[in-house]
């Protein structure tokens, strides 16, 4: 086997690709919402409008998403970190935390987001020990705020300096 093929090589490699991020919410069978932190959310196709994101098998939340028939992608605004980083945190009321509203096809959006996208279940996929779940988008919400971007295990927002 290759010495390059490890897991730390991987995730430096993967540290070093800055992302936006996301946190993906829906509810479960008591209408209860759940959401967690995703940064590894890309569009599919512009005919039909398809997203997609993947779960860890290992997360709390996985059979309530992978068995949902819908879900929205939040992507954050550059001064929500600290939503961020709650919605990583285990064993606690992240709503509760936050500030949220119900949206008409009742999906708990997060206030204050650079963009929101609900979506309907369109497919999931196996992928080694995560599932991919694309989603159809069926309602967009733009503020046209700055994205909070992830690299090398930090967040930020896109310098002013970018847009020159």
């Amino acid at each position: 086997m290759d010495k390059s093929l490890n897991t730390a090589n991987y995730l430096d490699v993967m540290g070093n690709y800055p992302t936006g991020v996301t946190v993906v919410t829906t509810t479960n069978d008591q209408k209860v919402p759940l959401g967690l932190t995703v940064n590894s959310f890309a569009s599919v196709s512009l005919d039909p409008l398809l997203v997609l994101w993947s779960i860890d098998k290992k997360v709390s939340s996985y059979p309530v998403f992978t068995q949902t028939d819908r879900f929205a992608i939040n992507v954050l605004a550059s001064d929500q970190a600290d939503i961020c980083s709650l919605f990583v945190k285990k064993n606690i009321d992240r709503f509760s935390q936050c500030e949220w509203e119900f949206s008409k096809i009742n999906l708990p959006i997060i206030s204050g987001a650079a963009g929101v996208l609900q979506c309907k279940t369109f497919k999931t996929i196996e992928a080694g020990d995560h599932t991919i779940l694309i989603g159809e988008v069926v309602d967009i919400l733009s503020t046209n705020k700055k994205p909070l971007l992830y690299h090398q295990r930090k967040m930020g927002e896109i310098p002013e300096s970018f847009y020159r």
